[in-house]
């Protein structure tokens, strides 16, 4: 079998493995780019018709292409559509000229013995690397607990497989998750005339806009989204928050009040019940307290500043608590109850078992240094929390990949300066 020969082989065609490129390409560093479907694949197949991106297009986007360059239609404060995402991908692999190669799964990394470099099985052949990055990201594999058995008369998806209500049985659904993806697609289920329960866990709440300015923006000033790296275990926070209809603050006592029923987070199945914790009044109260110290901060920040920015008094308005949330509901039969469908929107978790050293964790987190791994070659990109809390969002991953590219392109130095005086070159360059 042939073997090809690279300095850098990047895993990944999505917003990382693109970002990664670019800056590769920059640094003067050769390398290809693998993916095993097309530019950014889940963005098209495994997210719901209606989703668009939680943040205005002129912030969640690379430096060197706007979406309106894209979809004429999409302008600065709008959130672009999922497949103008997509296509905004391809295009900037198309703009960069990005050595991409679609339909390539990487089976296997190893290093190599007695040489430098790894030694990379993918499903068309065997690739050779002084420097591999896996940049697949951390949401890869989707979460769906052991709770409600198959055999359950119910119907079980996780939100990768939900795209629509017209997709579903009738009958109630359980939606559970708080976060971006639980909440926007429970919302679009209430619109559309469906009984909805919604299983809420501890959550942060922010504005969706705040004093005429979106809460991306609020983050950038204030220096949130450049806040330190947080520390192992402690990365990962559920936000509620969505761009659906033009965008709009996630209130869940309205929700309540326009009919959905909240519950608190899921805790176990029996009898073919679901019991639930008593902490919704908690949650709810914790995303409030996240709210009100986001606007404590930029209302600071307008007077520090002296803006001449509207004062919003109704940010803060807090409506009446539903029955659901004054008489919290403990279990729900699903038979009596009428559900018919349970929709779990519990995240993901990273697989790389792909990857055959020994540079993980017992949780099978990647061991790193922003991005940097335990491994001398081996990088991560896309990692939530992987330099500031922005590393997972578009332009935050094209920051990072920047920073690792600094990286490989350093150590090509060392090794070219260690070659150059044994009068010998290096064979995979």
């Amino acid at each position: 079998m042939s073997v090809e020969k690279i300095d850098t082989l990047v895993v990944g065609g999505g917003q990382a493995g693109l970002a990664m490129s670019e800056h590769l390409s920059q640094a003067g560093v050769p390398h290809i780019v693998v993916e095993r479907h097309r530019i950014a694949e889940r963005w098209r197949s495994e997210r719901w018709d209606s989703l668009v991106a939680n943040g205005p297009a002129w912030h969640d986007r690379f430096p060197g292409l706007a979406f309106s360059d894209v979809d004429r239609n999409v302008g600065p404060d709008d959130f672009a559509p999922k497949e103008t995402v997509a296509d905004y991908f391809v295009a900037y692999a198309k703009k960069i000229s990005a050595p991409i190669r679609c339909g390539v799964e990487v089976l296997k990394v190893e290093r190599r013995i007695g040489r430098p470099g790894f030694r990379v099985e993918t499903s068309t052949g065997v690739i050779e690397a002084n420097s591999v990055v896996a940049a697949t990201g951390s949401f890869q594999r989707p979460v769906v607990p052991e709770l409600v058995p198959r055999q359950a008369r119910v119907v079980q998806m996780h939100s990768t497989g939900y795209r629509n209500p017209a997709q579903l049985p009738e009958g109630a659904i359980l939606v559970v998750g708080s976060g971006s993806s639980g909440t926007q697609i429970a919302e679009e289920l209430l619109q559309s005339r469906r009984r909805v329960y919604l299983s809420i866990g501890p959550h942060d709440r922010p504005p969706r806009a705040y004093r005429g300015r979106d809460y991306c923006w609020w983050l950038g000033v204030l220096g949130k989204w450049d806040a330190a790296a947080r520390e192992p275990g402690k990365e990962h926070v559920t936000i509620a928050v969505s761009g659906v209809r033009g965008g709009h603050t996630i209130d869940f006592r309205r929700l309540a009040a326009r009919g959905m029923i909240l519950v608190g987070r899921t805790e176990a199945y029996a009898d073919g019940a679901i019991s639930f914790a008593f902490d919704l009044v908690d949650n709810l109260e914790r995303g409030d307290l996240n709210l009100r110290s986001l606007l404590d901060e930029a209302d600071t920040y307008v007077v520090r500043n002296g803006l001449d920015l509207p004062e919003e008094a109704e940010a803060r308005a807090v409506g009446p608590d539903s029955d659901c949330i004054t008489n919290p509901i403990s279990v729900l039969d699903l038979a009596k109850t009428g559900i018919t469908t349970i929709i779990w929107a519990t995240g993901f978790v990273a697989d790389y078992s792909w990857i055959e050293l020994d540079i993980f964790n017992e949780d099978g987190r990647p061991r790193h240094q922003r991005g940097v791994s335990a491994e001398p070659g081996m990088y991560f990109l896309g990692l939530p929390w992987q330099s500031r809390r922005g590393s997972s969002f578009i332009w935050g991953v094209w920051h990072d990949a920047k920073y690792l590219a600094d990286q490989i392109a350093t150590q090509r130095k060392y090794i070219d300066y260690h070659l150059a005086t044994r009068g010998s070159r290096p064979q995979l360059r």
